[in-house]
């Protein structure tokens, strides 16, 4: 893989196209994401080359997955009552926050923001109702992909396998971050593309040898493409990312989980 994955440039000019895609159908219960992002960018006239990555909504990855839950089956432990005088939101929402994640991390009313069991800390465990279709009463939620990574990597394989092209994925998730406000997309899943870039060792412009620089690559191309999947009813959950050079190492989402041991935050 490394030879076709293009290098870093170094003072070098260079394009990186990004494509919202669109001809995406409604996805379901078993639809096939790969073969939607082969179709969809077919139609668009987009040729997929070696390193091109597609940065991919999560939620048409969890709606393939089946991750739609009904409220209404949903019975709240006497632990979720307990969070929802609290936090003031529905005991059935918080008993599946409370399934997806390790421990709570904040909470007051109208916030709850945990660890989730996937390792990053998010609001809600990620669970929403945006863009998800609705049953009569309201109460479908969606829940994250079970593994991200996994997710990505099927992807990644069956792309590969069927167009010949070395790809990356990155699946994207919107997150809110400490001392700011607003959110941005957020890699939590990712497969055949670097999600981080540890360039400690090298040299800046003057000869000074990086000590701390590493970065989150699968991030900052994940804020990127979201600018373009949009918040509401754009309904363009794929985006295709053409030109950008890395360097040859590919890596998962669980790269970016900073251990918390390290964090001072936790």
């Amino acid at each position: 893989m490394s030879e076709r994955f293009l290098e870093s440039a170094k003072g070098e000019p260079y394009s990186v196209t990004l494509t919202a895609i669109p001809n995406i159908p409604e996805v379901t219960a078993g639809s096939d994401i790969a073969s939607i992002l082969i179709n969809s960018t077919d139609l668009a006239g987009i040729r997929i080359e070696d390193g091109d990555i597609f940065a991919v909504a999560h939620k048409i990855i969890s709606k393939a997955e089946n991750q739609l839950i009904n409220l209404g089956e949903v019975v709240p432990s006497e632990r979720a009552f307990e969070v929802a005088g609290i936090t003031e939101k529905d005991p059935r929402l918080i008993e599946l926050i409370l399934r997806e994640s390790q421990e709570i991390s904040r909470m007051r009313p109208g916030l709850i923001i945990v660890k989730h069991r996937l390792g990053f800390t998010c609001a809600n465990a990620g669970i929403d109702r945006s863009n998800v279709p609705q049953n009569s009463d309201d109460d479908t939620v969606l829940l994250l992909p079970i593994d991200p990574d996994e997710s990505a990597s099927r992807i990644h394989t069956a792309i590969e396998e069927r167009t010949n092209r070395l790809v990356g994925i990155i699946i994207v998730d919107s997150h809110g971050r400490p001392f700011r406000l607003g959110t941005t997309g957020t890699a939590i899943g990712v497969a055949g593309v670097t999600a981080l870039w540890d360039r400690r060792g090298e040299t800046d412009r003057y000869g000074y040898e990086l000590q701390h620089t590493e970065v989150g690559t699968a991030d900052e191309i994940a804020a990127a493409a979201s600018l373009m999947m949009g918040q509401g009813d754009e309904g363009t959950p794929a985006v295709h990312i053409g030109g950008l050079k890395l360097p040859p190492v590919v890596g998962h989402a669980v790269d970016l989980i900073r251990l918390k041991v390290k964090d001072l935050y936790q």
